[in-house]
């Protein structure tokens, strides 16, 4: 993959002549710069009124490596080709370069301008990029490109004091003004063979020559102020007060901050996400730095590598980018089996691939920044939820999803743009009242979420996406390659020994409580609901035998006896005198469920009241029970040898005022959501969707 790097734009506040004698004192050789070992002019010449002066030097590099790496490949120093094209006229220095050792192997290319302050002559500024495409070296690359960045980095820092350094020397031995250039009379036998000179407007490097990685210098027109084109390219809009705020936090990082400091891009979005509180914003990048450096986060890139599976089911991918220029990531969530690929591949490694997902989008963002001439510092989501059912409500998935909600949210805050939620099915609401709490109010502003087909037409994707890029399973013409996801394989699940060894089985046991189900004693657990319209949930596996699942509600309370927090479990808990129908009711119909099943399932409460949740084992055809058995089914069962059940089960309540809060958040959301909003409402009392099956 091609790795590519552009710094921020420098400025020099010297004259573009005296600049470009200081460049000119670093050649042949530059004892400023240990490893640059010196170069060689190979080709050199000058138009007939030398305004264009063009060099092209052979520089050598020593390898800052380990030795081993060194002796693998079997050199000491590389070999660049530069070529410097010196336009006196225009004032410009427009240079490129290459390598030439490994050249089959490693690819880099550099690029960088020397040109006059468009706001100020007497100034000079410097743009540079770079890009790096290792094919392959004896398998090391991910080793080489760690060096590469850490040398590139220290080269052009180091490049810029070397200028610096010239500067100083020029003016202390009296040179303080170099005359612009000014025409010659050109002879007609020159003019002639100048017109065989041209100007190649490739750009290139300050400094020597060296492996690319990001640049942190910044652009600083006075102590207070940045330039304003710089800002007008990069940043957009500021305020005196915001861009005073950035100036603060950025000298703060400065004078505290050991290690690379992050690019002006990345600590405004810190200063939007606290509305520019300084205070805030310095503690929340704080937090983040650490956090950046624990996880060694800077090269996750460099080193994440997904295993194959994720790379086949895991449903999201990046798809060029929307109306206005931000990049497009896809996540066909309704598709992806988040519990198949937890037990696969565990939920560390879920995390760090969402983590290099927004390590990509910042790239993306600098490259979307670069290529449309125009500040681009977020990315839009695209959210395809068809398929989406009671198994994404798996415990262990949500809590892992609300995780990486908040370590998302924390460290890459104003990094979302927009997100387009299309084809929400109707137990949507159920996962966005579990999540919606975690979710900043400025992020769920951004939030746009459609049922059924009101994605399409006005009002739809096409106001944020071209419809050249509206992926065909949306009804575009576009082919999207995300991967479709599925059901993964129980064969490619993680053993119980690695789950244990990551300490997974152990959590994931105590989100669950255990119960055994023996004939004629079922399991019960008793849930008490104050006002309707609140939402009951439930996520059960069923570990040996079969059982059959029921739901009752009663306006009666069960009698007293050993309490489970919020519930009563186990034994008989109604009276033996009540009558289906009349003393209660079954608000779900029966389901089967085998031994291995997983089943996650919803209930909308239309009343207050008693509600019953019921395991009971099952019988042959014909004998499925249909009630709550009575006392003395519960002694046999308890005194008679024979076959039992083992399941673990969760269940939750979503509080009546929460669930309506969270239709009202959709509801606020700029979408066509009203009509889901309207379907749930109306369905009270009902499951969002039948109870899902896992097997």
């Amino acid at each position: 993959m091609v790795q590519k790097y552009q710094s921020p734009v420098r400025i020099y506040k010297y004259p573009f002549e005296l600049v470009m004698a200081a460049y000119e004192k670093r050649f042949p050789t530059c004892p400023q710069i240990p490893v640059f070992l010196g170069s060689e002019v190979l080709r050199e010449s000058r138009s007939a009124d030398g305004a264009v002066h063009v060099v092209e030097r052979s520089c050598r590099l020593r390898v800052e490596a380990p030795r081993l790496l060194r002796k693998i490949a079997g050199v000491e120093h590389v070999v660049f080709v530069q070529r410097n094209v010196l336009n006196w006229k225009e004032r410009t220095l427009l240079i490129e370069a290459h390598n030439e050792t490994f050249a089959n192997r490693v690819v880099v290319n550099e690029n960088c301008s020397y040109t006059v302050h468009p706001e100020n002559e007497e100034w000079t500024c410097f743009e540079q990029s770079a890009s790096l495409d290792i094919r392959s070296f004896f398998g090391f690359e991910s080793a080489l490109e760690k060096i590469a960045m850490k040398q590139y980095t220290a080269n052009v820092k180091r490049g810029k004091e070397v200028i610096e350094h010239y500067l100083n020397e020029l003016i202390s031995q009296g040179t303080s003004h170099i005359p612009r250039w000014t025409p010659a009379p050109v002879r007609e036998e020159d003019a002639r063979s100048q017109a065989g000179l041209r100007d190649p407007g490739s750009l290139e490097v300050d400094g020597p020559i060296g492996a690319p990685g990001p640049a942190p210098e910044v652009v600083v027109t006075d102590g207070d102020k940045l330039d304003a084109d710089y800002i007008e390219r990069c940043l957009g809009h500021l305020t005196p007060m915001q861009e005073s705020c950035l100036i603060q936090l950025r000298h703060w990082l400065q004078e505290t901050h050991k290690g690379k400091i992050p690019k002006d891009e990345h600590i405004l979005r810190f200063l939007r996400a606290r509305d520019f509180h300084l205070d805030k914003a310095r503690e929340m990048l704080r937090l983040s730095l650490s956090w950046r450096k624990q996880h060694q986060v800077d090269f996750l890139l460099q080193t994440w590598r997904p295993p194959a599976l994720l790379e086949e089911f895991y449903a999201g991918g990046w798809h060029y980018q929307d109306v206005d220029g931000r990049p497009l990531y896809i996540l066909r969530l309704g598709h992806m089996d988040t519990k198949g690929l937890m037990k696969a591949v565990g939920e560390e490694a879920l995390l760090k691939h969402v983590l290099s997902v927004n390590e990509e989008g910042q790239k993306r963002c600098e490259g979307n920044t670069k290529q449309f001439g125009r500040p681009i510092s977020s990315w839009t989501c695209l959210v395809d939820l068809e398929g989406l059912n009671m198994r994404h409500l798996w415990r262990p998935g949500v809590k892992a999803l609300l995780r990486m909600i908040e370590v998302v949210e924390d460290n890459y805050p104003e990094t979302l743009g927009r997100l387009l939620i299309v084809r929400a099915p109707r137990v949507f609401p159920v996962l966005w009242t579990l999540i919606s709490p975690f979710i900043n109010e400025n992020t769920r502003q951004k939030f746009l979420i459609y049922s059924g087909s009101n994605y399409q037409g006005p009002g739809g994707l096409v106001d944020y996406l071209d419809k050249e890029v509206i992926p065909d399973f949306l009804g575009g013409e576009c082919v999207c390659n995300v991967p479709e996801g599925g059901l993964v394989p129980k064969s490619l699940y993680l053993t119980e020994e690695e789950q244990e060894h990551t300490d997974q089985l152990r959590q994931w046991r105590e989100t669950y409580q255990s119960a055994s189900v023996l004939r004629g004693a079922p399991h019960e657990v008793a849930v008490e609901i104050l006002e309707g319209e609140s939402v009951i949930t439930w996520d059960f596996d069923i570990l040996r035998g079969d059982v059959v699942f029921s739901l009752y509600h009663s306006k009666q309370v069960p009698k007293p006896g050993p309490q489970e927090p919020g519930a009563r479990a186990g034994g008989q808990l109604t009276d033996k005198g009540w009558v289906l129908g009349v003393d209660y009711s079954r608000v779900e119909a029966p389901l089967v469920c085998r031994e291995g099943e997983s089943i996650q399932g919803s209930h909308v409460t239309r009343w207050p009241g008693t509600y019953l949740l019921q395991w009971q084992m099952h019988s042959p055809p014909g004998n499925v029970a249909c009630s709550i058995p009575g006392v003395e089914d519960v002694l046999t069962a308890l005194h008679s040898p024979g076959p039992k059940c083992k399941l673990l089960y969760y269940y939750e309540v979503l509080a009546s005022e929460d669930f309506r809060g969270s239709m009202s958040s959709l509801e606020s959301c700029t979408s066509g959501f009203s009509q889901l909003s309207a379907t749930t409402s109306s369905s009270s009392g009902q499951s969002h969707s039948s109870p899902l099956v896992s097997r």
